[in-house]
């Protein structure tokens, strides 16, 4: 590689124009680190004239991204869009079709592409860099990749969505709304401004989870249908709960092997409150790696915000400066295995459950009967009455209980008059 580099930033929305300004600010100490000269000569986005928190250099802006590699002569580009095909998909494949190394933070597209992009990087003696798609500033995919790179891993989990677990704790903090929350975290520039489904909704996490699986476990990223839930449903009263368990409320991205099957799930959990996990709050991702003979591996810092992002997209430009071609996912696409899929039906759990209904009798013992025809049995059952509103909450924590059950039981409650809205479930964790 020749000591002079030129670079194009491709999207630049908050991290993209993040690490604008940071590779600008920071070339002196790029050099000193890895003796090259770095120089942005390309940048795309959809609004050349849109107001930026840094300026660009206008001249150097192309509107079509794809031109860019046909037009200058790149050899790293930075891939900051964010969506898992289209425009995103396209003008990687293109870069590395074309001996460009290639870094992004796009967790959408590896997740969903990233076999795919890694065989095409490999036969084309490329680098594909992804470390800030998994957990922002924290270094866990160089962890397992390099670090622990001879330990067997055999779970991986840990809060990876800094969006909601800011969120968890604010409710949990403030006694205030999932709404007026989601509204403050948007204004500090912590949940997206438009529509932050895709963090709420619990696939932002997966798609992490899935590339953890794959780099953890030395297989093909599973397509496979896996259990995911938000935090959307989860309110006020239900951290008040919590706090009379002893326990807290943690949105938890969970992979592991088990019979010899990949069980991948991201869903709300109840956590100890004396656990290492149940005391991550704010913004922060931690990761619990779980291998031999490591034993225990714990990974904690910001996962979000462009700061952290820009920190992680940085790490992977020193890498690639310093001559490391590496295998995207740790080894060669040829040695990562495809691996069954667990039933998630199978998967036993105790259950916290929260009922809203109209306070009348009889309607404690339609539920339970309900619960024991699915051979839910019951722990401990709280009951909350709202005498002014002629309703109740009915609290229930259940013993281990199979998803299959849990779930067909749920379900049944959509034809009860009696239960006003549906059930509140979180997991146990």
């Amino acid at each position: 590689m020749s000591k002079k580099i030129n670079i194009a930033i491709i999207g630049l929305g908050q991290i993209g124009i993040y690490l604008y300004n940071e590779l600008n600010l920071k070339k002196k100490e790029i050099l000193i680190k890895t003796g090259k000269s770095i120089n942005i000569v390309a940048v795309s986005a959809k609004n050349r004239n849109k107001k930026r928190k840094f300026k660009i250099n206008k001249k150097i802006f192309y509107r079509n991204p794809l031109n860019i590699i046909k037009d200058k002569e790149i050899n790293i580009l930075f891939e900051c869009i964010g969506k898992s095909d289209g425009i995103s998909k396209k003008v990687v494949e293109k870069a590395i079709k074309s001996k460009i190394h290639v870094i992004t933070p796009n967790k959408a597209l590896i997740s969903k592409h990233g076999d795919y992009l890694s065989e095409l990087a490999e036969k084309n003696k490329v680098n594909l860099e992804f470390e800030a798609s998994v957990g922002g500033g924290i270094p866990i995919l160089r962890t397992i990749k390099e670090g622990l790179a001879t330990n067997k891993i055999s779970k991986v989990y840990g809060i990876l969505n800094g969006t909601c677990n800011y969120i968890l704790s604010e409710m949990e903090s403030t006694k205030d709304t999932f709404f007026n929350v989601l509204k403050k975290a948007q204004n500090l520039g912590y949940a997206e401004p438009g529509n932050p489904k895709l963090d709420l909704n619990g696939y932002d996490a997966l798609a992490k989870v899935k590339i953890l699986s794959s780099l953890s476990f030395n297989k093909k990223i599973s397509q496979s249908k896996c259990l995911m839930e938000g935090i959307e449903n989860i309110e006020s009263k239900d951290f008040d709960i919590a706090e009379q368990l002893n326990l807290r409320i943690k949105l938890l991205g969970i992979t592991e092997i088990v019979d010899n099957k990949l069980f991948e799930r991201v869903h709300p959990c109840l956590v100890k409150k004396n656990t290492y996990i149940g005391n991550v709050g704010g913004v922060m991702n931690a990761v619990i790696l779980e291998g031999k003979p490591v034993g225990e591996s714990v990974l904690q810092g910001e996962g979000a915000g462009p700061g952290p992002t820009s920190s992680a997209l940085m790490s992977d430009l020193l890498s690639i400066l310093r001559g490391n071609i590496k295998y995207p996912f740790g080894i060669s696409q040829i040695k990562r295995k495809q691996i069954k899929t667990y039933d998630v039906n199978n998967y036993v759990n105790s259950l916290y459950l929260r009922f809203e209904v109209k306070d009348k009798p009889g309607v404690l013992s339609q539920i339970t009967k309900q619960l024991a025809k699915y051979k839910i049995s019951i722990q401990r059952l709280i009951q909350i009455p709202d005498n002014l509103r002629k309703k109740a909450s009915i609290i229930i924590i259940t013993h281990n209980v199979k998803e299959y059950y849990s779930k067909k039981c749920m379900n049944s409650f959509k034809s009860n008059k009696n239960v006003l809205k549906t059930p509140v479930l979180i997991r146990l964790f």
